[in-house]
């Protein structure tokens, strides 16, 4: 049995590779270097995509560039889900308010205590939705 040639062992399966684009062939490189872990992460992202890493590369790079994605901070996952959390936190206490309200509005009795109880958790989630807001905020400015 033959040996097969150079060109058939450089061969990839046709889902590693990015698409063609109708510009023609792509043949300006550009070197990428990077550390161990870096690079460790990079390639994961593209195992991920079922990607070669240089595809994978070369396709995120290209929808960054033409703002088809915009890069996003994995510590603004935590941002998000912290704004997620707030919103669901305040729709808590409006809920509160809201059996607050029909009790007084049917001449009840709502106490103290239960009054600053639904007012703290209202401060404590503002302050949370303030914070994750203005990290928000922050992010956005550094990337403008």
């Amino acid at each position: 049995m033959a040996e097969p040639t150079a060109d058939e062992t450089r061969q990839r399966p046709a889902a590693r590779r990015r698409e063609r684009e109708a510009g023609g062939t792509r043949e300006t490189r550009i070197k990428v270097s990077y550390n161990d872990d870096e690079h460790a992460i990079v390639k994961a992202a593209a195992e991920r995509e079922r990607q070669a890493t240089a595809s994978w590369v070369g396709r995120v790079s290209l929808d960054v560039a033409e703002e088809i994605v915009v890069p996003t901070p994995v510590h603004a996952k935590a941002v998000v889900a912290e704004l997620i959390d707030a919103r669901k936190q305040l729709k808590r206490i409006g809920v509160n308010y809201n059996q607050i309200a029909k009790v007084l509005n049917s001449d009840g009795v709502v106490t103290d205590p239960e009054m600053l109880a639904v007012h703290r958790a209202l401060l404590t989630a503002i302050r949370h939705l303030d914070e994750a807001t203005l990290q928000v905020m922050r992010e956005r400015k550094e990337r403008g």
